[in-house]
């Protein structure tokens, strides 16, 4: 059953429950939930646990976790729309063929200077401030809110006369999980030691400097990338054209700072610039304003954007969440009585493609674990290092160097997983769109190469316009192989964040708590998600049961996607203190 919540006239949330699906029946009349929102949708949640469906999960979820109040399960209508305005699979339905509008508009972007208690309800005015979709128009405030009941009818009837409407649905239900999972993630925090990120600095960079001045180590550094240009005193290594400008007068013969090329050069200032350069990234990135930014009692919160990928992977709009440097992971530690339990998909795309493809040879090579090696073993290729450079080319399309020898063999050996990542590839290189397992397609290649493949058409066109028409094609061809890839390999993740989510609740609470807020004070929780690897900060006597857990969940996505197709996801899992020690 769909509980929608929405903003009423008066400003209090409103609760109505829609007739079943695809009746035709009106639904039944909104009530008014009342000033306290918490308490209200505990009420609801506990007596008949249903799916929440909001326009968005930012607007609605943060407050409520805050007062302590988790859901089970939500359907995120922006979300949904997203997906739905652009699968192929749906490509025939009204709401993928209507003009755009409001729905198509940007969601509502967590701000990480709202307190975390505040209950997120925008004005229509404010909503929709952003246009993504060309086109797509703005609510005045006056007009209200759109219609979420409407949408969610509009989006019920696009499901059901699409090409694969199980695939699409449950895609629509992970991305929607994913999005609660986010917003409880940013409410637990991943635990943070700020007094040792703060030693760990001071270690590798000296004592916080003053407001506007470089730490110690930086200084001693820029003496020496001076002295060994015989340079002035004036000048700044962090501006890279007069860096340039000192070097060539140095004779270093250096074209540009990429680490690559300052490697292969003899010269004294290659080693204190390369220093230079790593930690100058470490100050900025993850330095004292970063802690002062990102950490407050005990916990580092970042804001994951669900699908901020084209490909449907996660992003995140600050606190360098998704590049966080071994350096400083130092800091991430458990609270006592507890540990992080930290699980990696391994060698997570090559395994998808394994069962998008069907292809049985490939998927009994990754049987025992190490897929790499099971094709070394195939006889495919002669070491590891090459089949791992081969699947990363067949993926990503490198043509060169050793993937270019090996690709070949690779084909050979595993014919449906090649031609299905090529069969992408040409498609792309076409201008089609193509489709991830589930149901996310791909945009189109947009007016640069539209422009690049018909200058390549006129009458009378040079040489240099095929060429730049074949390399332009060439290039989306390259995204769209990966794309079928990286976005199945998003798809699985996020019906193993949803899995985990789920199994973690039921495993219920502790007598051990812990230093984060509730509801999760006396629970293991997720607390971190990259890309193919999770944390799950637990009470350290449930460690063994929230390995389980990740394993268990990690079998559910395979079984999700593929059915009963013979490919396993096997993980590392580590049971730590501290997230340093995880690898």
């Amino acid at each position: 059953m769909h509980a929608v919540l929405s903003p009423g006239p008066g400003g209090e949330p409103e609760l109505t429950r829609p007739a079943a699906a695809l009746t035709g029946v009106a639904p039944a009349r909104s009530v008014s939930l009342g000033p306290d929102l918490p308490a209200a949708v505990a009420g609801v949640e506990a007596a008949e646990h249903p799916r929440w469906t909001w326009d968005d999960t930012n607007t609605w979820y943060p407050g409520l976790l805050v007062a302590g109040v988790r859901v089970r399960r939500a359907h995120d209508l922006r979300l949904a729309h997203r997906i739905l305005r652009a699968s192929t699979l749906s490509a025939g339905s009204a709401l993928a063929t209507a003009p755009p509008g409001p729905w198509d508009a940007a969601p509502v972007p967590v701000d990480p200077g709202v307190p975390l208690g505040t209950l997120r309800r925008p004005q229509a005015e404010s909503l929709f401030d952003d246009d993504p979709v060309p086109g797509a128009v703005p609510v005045p405030a006056a007009a209200g809110l759109p219609d979420p009941v409407a949408e969610l009818a509009a989006q019920q009837t696009a499901v059901e006369g699409a090409a694969a409407p199980g695939r699409l649905r449950l895609l629509l239900a992970a991305e929607s999980a994913g999005a609660l999972v986010a917003a409880e993630m940013r409410h637990a925090g991943l635990p943070w030691r700020a007094d040792l990120h703060d030693q760990i600095l001071t270690g590798i960079l000296g004592p916080r400097p003053p407001e506007g001045a470089r730490p110690a180590r930086l200084e001693e550094l820029v003496g020496q990338v001076r002295a060994a240009l015989d340079a002035p005193p004036t000048l700044n290594p962090d501006s890279h054209p007069d860096l340039l400008r000192a070097m060539e007068y140095a004779g270093v013969g250096a074209r540009s700072l990429r680490k690559g090329e300052l490697e292969r050069l003899d010269h004294p200032v290659v080693a204190p610039l390369l220093e230079y350069k790593n930690l100058y990234r470490l100050w900025t990135a993850n330095g004292w304003h970063w802690l002062d930014r990102w950490v407050s009692n005990g916990r580092f919160r970042t804001d994951y954007v669900v699908g901020g990928v084209v490909t449907g992977r996660w992003s995140s709009t600050g606190g360098g969440a998704l590049q966080l440097p071994k350096a400083v992971r130092r800091a991430a530690q458990a609270d006592p009585g507890w540990v992080l339990v930290v699980a990696d998909a391994a060698q997570l795309e090559p395994r998808v493609l394994t069962a998008m493809a069907r292809d049985e040879a490939m998927a009994a090579a990754g049987q025992d674990g190490d897929l790499y090696a099971g094709i070394v073993a195939s006889g495919a290729v002669e070491s590891r290092e090459h089949a791992k450079v081969g699947m990363l080319g067949a993926m990503y399309g490198g043509t060169t160097g050793v993937s270019g020898v090996v690709l070949p063999r690779l084909t050979r050996a595993f014919p449906r997983a090649m031609g299905l990542v090529e069969d992408a590839a040409l498609t792309g290189e076409r201008g089609g769109v193509v489709t991830t397992w589930l149901g996310r397609s791909s945009p189109p290649p947009g007016r640069a190469w539209e422009a690049a493949q018909s200058g390549a058409l006129d009458d009378g066109a040079e040489q240099d316009a095929a060429t730049a028409a074949r390399s332009s094609a060439r290039s989306w061809g390259r995204f769209t192989r990966n794309f079928v890839v990286q976005g199945t390999a998003a798809e699985w993740a996020l019906c193993w964040l949803a899995s985990i989510r789920r199994r973690l609740w039921e495993l219920g609470t502790s007598p051990t708590t812990g230093l984060g807020p509730a509801p999760f004070a006396d629970r293991p929780h997720l607390a971190f998600f990259l890309h193919d690897e999770v944390v799950v900060h637990a009470p350290a006597h449930l460690a063994d049961d929230v390995a389980r857990v990740v394993r268990e969940a990690a079998d559910e996505a395979g079984r999700l996607l593929f059915g009963d197709f013979p490919v396993v996801f096997p993980l590392t899992v580590a049971t730590v203190d501290s997230y340093a020690d995880a690898k």
